[in-house]
């Protein structure tokens, strides 16, 4: 899977750069993320699929209207009405130049995240896990993986709008989720310590104890 992180703003660019530049799969592109060819765009917004701010509304705006009316649908019927945060789902955008929206939310409901926040890295494994183990639910390819078709997906800024998600946080749990996403098989943490340092370095580069 490739993946292109793009970014509007100097800062998330540099910050994709730093983080995950050096990555042979991983392209960084400063501009719009509608300016660029991929399989699947991500939607990192809220958990009941309204698309009337941020990304989402330049989403809205591009693909239409009928584009909320999916993810909502989707939401709805497959998820029993809240898409969770570390859940991800897919949706027919109608557009060839980026046939998929990937839905992945960041946040419940808009809100400032916090500086402790993991929920970008929750949003980027997600959407790597859905790619990569995922079938369609429905349409002319239902029952198909979705790696079949989704070969290079473009990400924007996880939480760094509404969310307030500082654009190194972001780019370092990106990172994280990439580099688990890569290892192949998972790994269980040894200990709880173990768990709490994973954790904690998603967003600090100085663990503490937490209890």
């Amino acid at each position: 899977m490739k993946l292109i992180l793009t970014a509007m703003d100097q800062a998330l660019a540099k910050a994709w750069a730093k983080h995950c530049g050096d990555l042979t799969d991983v392209s960084v592109h400063h501009g719009s993320i509608l300016d660029v060819s991929c399989d699947a765009v991500v939607s990192p917004a809220n958990s009941f699929g309204f698309m009337d701010g941020g990304i989402d509304a330049l989403y809205f705006e591009h693909f239409g209207a009928a584009i909320q009316d999916r993810v909502r649908h989707a939401i709805l019927t497959r998820h029993h009405g809240e898409l969770l945060i570390g859940r991800a789902e897919i949706v027919g955008t109608g557009d060839p130049r980026q046939p998929y929206l990937i839905a992945a939310p960041t946040m419940r409901v808009p809100m400032a995240l916090g500086s402790e926040t993991v929920n970008p890295y929750l949003v980027a494994k997600a959407v790597m896990l859905l790619v990569r183990h995922g079938v369609f639910a429905e349409g002319p390819h239902a029952g198909v993986p979705i790696a079949d078709h989704v070969h290079a997906v473009a990400f924007p800024g996880l939480g760094t709008g509404v969310g307030r998600v500082s654009p190194e946080t972001c780019a370092r749990q990106m990172r994280a989720a990439i580099d688990e996403h890569l290892a192949g098989r998972p790994r269980l943490p040894t200990s709880w310590a173990e768990a709490s340092e994973r954790h904690q370095l998603l967003y600090t580069d100085r663990p503490r104890r937490l209890q």
